[in-house]
C-alpha cells in the first residue's frame, strides 16, 4: 500500500551481493537502475544522481522508456516489493534512501524471522496504481498500457490472488492461450502447444497441480489434468470459432480485463494477516487461520490463503473500522471490522477481528480511500458503484439478501461462489449498545461505536478493551 515510508534498493557492495533492482555505491554520478514489471521483464534506466531521484522523476523515464502517453500517467504507481512486503510508494519518495530502511520496515511491518529479514531484498516495480478507478480503465486506448495491465491481472489469476469460479478461471486461461498462440489452430496443434506449455501458463497454480507429489498422484492428478485440458481446449475451440470476423489482440485484452473488473478484489493493495479460527472439538481448541486482506477504492476484502475464496466482502457503506495498537507483550495489533449480521434473526453488529502487524497500514488506506471516495463523488457511492456488476457485491447481496428499504448496510450471507462471503465460517463477536456497556447480547440492533466510517460518524468512540475480546 502507500505509506509514509517505503523500502530500499538493494545494499552497497561493501554490504553484500546485489540482486534485482541494485545500483552502484555512488549516488552522484549516473547509475544502471532497473525498474521491474509484473512477469519480471524490467526497464533499464540510466539515471543521473541516483541517491536524490524522486519516484515522480522516475515516472517520466519509464513512460518515456515505455511509450505510456501522458493520458495514462496515473494508471500505474512505483511499488518496492519483496516475498515479504509489499509497498505503493509516494511521488515525492527517493527510492534509494528509502529503500536503505527496508530492514526497519520489515521489522516493524512483518512477522519474519531476523535471518529472513537480513537476507530479504526488495526490487522496484511498476504496476498498477491501488487509487486508479476502475472505471477509467475501461476507457483507456493505448495497447502498450492494457497489455501492462493484463500481464499484472494475469500473474495475480495464475497466483491465486485473485479467487474465482471455474468459470472464470477457465474463461479468462483460454483467452490467454489466444492471447498467445492465436487462434484457428487444429486440435492436434493446439494439444501439443498446451502441452509444451503446460497448464500452469494458462490456469491457477492451486488448480493446476503445481502441488505435485505422491498425494495428487493417489487423487488421480493426470486424469484431473487431461480434464483440464480438455475444458481448456473446448473454450479456445469456442473462442475460435465464435462470430465471422476474428477479434484483434487489444480486444481480447479487453475481454480479459473486463472479466477481472468483476471480481471485488481487481486493484487492491494485499496484506497479510491472521483471524481466529471457530473453536471446534470436545477440547474446544481454536487457533488461527491466515489470511489475504485486499483494499481497493471500493471496499475490503478478506481471503483464505489456502483455500482461495472470500470469507468477507465489505464496500466502504457496510463497515466501520479501527485499528488498536498491542498493549503488552504477547499482544497483537489488530484490524477492527465491524459489520451488520444476524444473531438466531435478530439484527446485531459483528466485530471481525484481524492480527497483523501491516494493521496501521490497512488502516490508513481505507481511510484515505474514504477520503478519495467521498471527495471524488461529493458524499454519494453513485459513479464508483455503478460498474460493480452481481458478481462484484459483496456480503451476500449478490444473492438479493441486501437492504430492506431501510438504508442499513447490507446483511451477509454465504452464496456458493467463491467470491461472496462466507460469514457463518468466522469467528466474530457479536454485541448491542446497552447504555454505556457494550454487551454480547441480542435485545436489539445496535448503532456502530466506531468513528472511522465512510458515512458521517453518529456513534461514540471505540474501547478496544477486554469486555471486547472475550470468546
Amino acid at each position: 500500500m502507500e505509506g509514509d515510508e517505503c523500502g530500499r534498493f538493494p545494499p552497497e557492495p561493501s554490504e553484500g551481493k546485489s540482486q534485482r533492482g541494485s545500483v552502484a555505491s555512488s549516488v552522484t554520478r549516473a547509475q544502471d537502475v532497473l525498474v521491474y514489471l509484473v512477469g519480471d521483464s524490467a526497464v533499464h534506466l540510466c539515471v543521473e544522481g541516483v541517491g536524490c531521484v524522486s519516484v515522480q522523476e522516475l515516472g517520466h523515464s519509464v513512460r518515456e522508456a515505455l511509450h505510456i502517453p501522458d493520458s495514462a500517467m496515473d494508471v500505474f504507481a512505483f511499488w518496492l516489493c519483496s516475498p515479504l512486503l509489499e509497498l505503493q510508494l509516494k511521488p515525492k519518495h527517493q527510492p534509494y534512501k528509502l529503500c536503505r530502511q527496508w530492514q526497519d520496515l520489515l521489522y516493524r511491518f512483518t512477522e519474519a524471522s531476523e535471518e529472513d529479514i537480513s537476507q530479504d531484498e526488495p526490487s522496484l516495480q511498476y504496476r498498477r496504481n491501488v487509487f486508479y478507478p476502475k472505471s477509467k480503465e475501461l476507457q483507456i486506448e493505448d495497447e502498450g498500457v492494457l497489455r501492462l495491465l493484463y500481464d499484472e491481472a494475469r500473474v495475480n489469476i495464475l497466483a491465486g490472488r485473485f479467487p474465482c469460479d471455474p468459470e472464470t478461471w477457465m474463461g479468462l486461461g483460454a483467452l490467454s492461450f489466444a492471447l498467445e498462440l492465436g487462434i484457428g489452430l487444429d486440435d492436434q496443434k493446439a494439444t501439443a502447444a498446451l502441452r509444451e506449455k503446460k497448464l500452469i501458463s494458462f490456469l491457477p497454480v492451486h488448480v493446476s497441480g503445481g502441488g505435485g507429489g505422491l498425494f495428487s498422484t493417489l487423487r488421480g492428478k493426470g486424469g484431473r489434468q487431461a480434464g483440464l485440458e480438455r475444458n481448456l481446449l473446448e473454450e479456445y475451440r469456442k473462442i475460435s470459432t465464435s462470430g465471422s470476423t476474428p477479434l484483434e489482440p487489444t480486444q481480447r485484452i479487453r475481454q480479459y480485463l473486463s472479466t477481472c473488473h468483476s471480481l471485488p478484489y481487481y486493484g487492491c493493495a494485499f496484506f497479510s494477516g491472521e483471524i481466529d479460527k471457530p473453536a471446534q472439538g470436545i477440547l474446544y481448541r481454536a487457533g488461527r487461520k491466515a489470511v489475504n486482506v485486499g483494499i481497493s477504492l471500493e471496499g475490503v476484502y478478506v481471503m483464505n490463503v489456502k483455500e482461495k475464496h472470500v470469507l468477507l466482502g465489505l464496500r466502504f457503506s457496510e463497515l466501520s473500522w479501527d485499528h488498536s495498537y498491542p498493549e503488552g507483550e504477547g499482544d497483537s495489533h489488530i484490524l477492527w471490522l465491524e459489520f451488520d449480521g444476524e444473531e438466531a434473526g435478530t439484527p446485531v453488529n459483528k466485530l471481525l477481528k484481524i492480527y497483523s502487524k501491516q494493521a496501521e497500514l490497512m488502516s490508513g488506506l481505507i481511510e484515505f480511500c474514504v477520503e478519495l471516495r467521498s471527495a471524488a463523488e461529493g458524499g454519494t457511492t453513485t459513479e464508483t458503484d455503478g460498474d460493480v456488476g452481481p458478481s462484484h457485491q459483496p456480503a451476500g447481496q449478490a444473492g438479493g439478501s441486501g437492504g430492506e428499504g431501510n438504508g442499513r448496510r447490507g446483511k451477509l450471507r454465504r452464496q456458493n461462489s467463491v467470491v461472496c462471503s462466507r460469514v457463518h465460517t468466522l469467528n466474530t463477536i457479536s454485541y448491542v449498545d446497552n447504555g454505556k456497556e457494550i454487551k454480547r447480547l441480542k435485545p436489539k440492533r445496535a448503532a456502530s461505536f466506531f468513528t472511522r466510517q465512510a458515512q458521517p460518524p453518529t456513534y461514540s468512540v471505540v474501547q478496544v478493551q477486554e469486555s471486547l475480546e472475550q470468546r
